[in-house]
């Protein structure tokens, strides 16, 4: 009888201990922010791009939220919210930049805009954080698009030629650019890209009818000094420039735009009554992998157990489910990879930061 109360015990101990441990987990992953999202409706109606939102379509779709501190944490001084409509052709944005002060001074094509105030878009089209594409424009209409074959913290290559082909944009001040003497409401901007951006060489363009890309939006803001009327960015009393202000849909949660996976997540709605796009399971998975492969890159997490042969994490509850994530090292680097219990898919960040999923043959 003391042999078996024994063994009971030591049985309740060990789910106690699993138990208080997914416990844990699941507060050290409550405690990362959920990546903001929006459904962007299809629309039959003509856009025209002038900077205005005078069609119905623009006048009847949903704002997002307002922009926040890059971190997170802060609330910006000046609103910023968009819209976004999308047809056959094209992806369309509408964004309204509260501005008491609108000016911009960069006029060539490719140049750093955010040197300016400026307006920028995020696409990552398949969501594995490399080959993605980056917009910025400023009050004049002045724009910078390029391509990005990984993120800098994975030494990607930055293509400053490459180009939205077919791309519209137009600005529209509410209010005077570059006129000192008043005080603004702010700009808007249009922009039209079309589809085809992402189409391979010899591939055909697939538009994500009832399927969500990874986008962010970010707004990049200056005080600013003044000099017989003319703007520019403010200095310190040694004549550095003052840093900038990052406001963006989706936090990011670090002053870095180029960490994809913490962009948002645009539903491309067409023919259903969707008002609420819910995240996939896996996607809360691939969070916390990436918040270890960040750990893991820049050495700063040590803890992973031998289990069996393999460096384990304990067990995490995701989405009332425990996940166990495993470091794989060769001779090439690492992988991170877990198997979620919710599609059997098997998630994995090779040690270049790309996401790719091993499906299961089975389903």
């Amino acid at each position: 009888m003391d042999i078996i109360n024994k063994k009971s015990l030591k049985t309740k101990k060990a789910i106690a201990l699993l138990l208080f441990l997914l416990y844990l987990g699941a507060i050290s992953l409550m405690a990362q922010e959920t990546p903001r999202s929006y459904i962007a409706e299809n629309t039959l109606e003509n856009i025209s791009i002038d900077g205005k939102m005078t069609e119905s379509a623009w006048q009847t779709t949903s704002w997002s939220s307002d922009f926040i501190d890059i971190e997170g944490t802060k609330k910006p001084t000046y609103n910023t919210k968009f819209k976004m409509l999308w047809d056959q052709q094209y992806i369309y944005f509408f964004a309204k930049i509260e501005e008491p002060h609108i000016w911009a001074t960069l006029k060539q094509k490719d140049t750093i805009i955010f040197y300016n105030n400026d307006f920028e878009i995020f696409l990552d089209p398949d969501g594995d954080t490399h080959n993605y594409y980056e917009f910025e424009i400023n009050a004049l209409n002045t724009i910078w698009d390029l391509y990005l074959s990984k993120p800098y913290r994975n030494n990607g290559h930055v293509t400053d030629a490459w180009d939205f082909k077919g791309i519209k944009t137009a600005i529209h001040c509410n209010g005077t650019l570059n006129n000192s003497t008043d005080i603004d409401q702010g700009w808007t901007v249009e922009v039209a890209i079309p589809w085809s951006f992402t189409t391979a060489p010899g591939g055909t363009t697939k538009v994500p009818e009832n399927e969500y890309w990874r986008i962010n939006f970010s707004r990049v803001n200056w005080d600013f000094d003044l000099d017989n009327g003319t703007y520019s960015r403010k200095k310190d009393s040694n004549g550095n420039f003052l840093p900038e202000y990052n406001w963006v849909w989706s936090p990011q949660g670090v002053i870095n735009m180029h960490e994809p996976e913490h962009w948002g997540y645009v539903y491309f709605n067409k023919g259903t009554k969707t008002t609420k796009f819910n995240i996939p399971d896996d996607e809360h998975i691939k969070w916390y992998l990436y918040k270890l492969y960040r750990n893991v890159k820049t050495k700063n997490d040590q803890e992973w157990s031998s289990i069996h042969g393999e460096l384990q994490k304990k067990p995490i509850l995701i989405q009332g489910k425990p996940v166990v994530a495993v470091l794989e090292k060769n001779n090439f680097g690492f992988n991170i990879w877990a198997k979620s219990p919710f599609t059997n898919n098997r998630l994995i960040i090779h040690t270049d930061g790309k996401f790719t999923t091993d499906y299961d043959q089975t389903n």
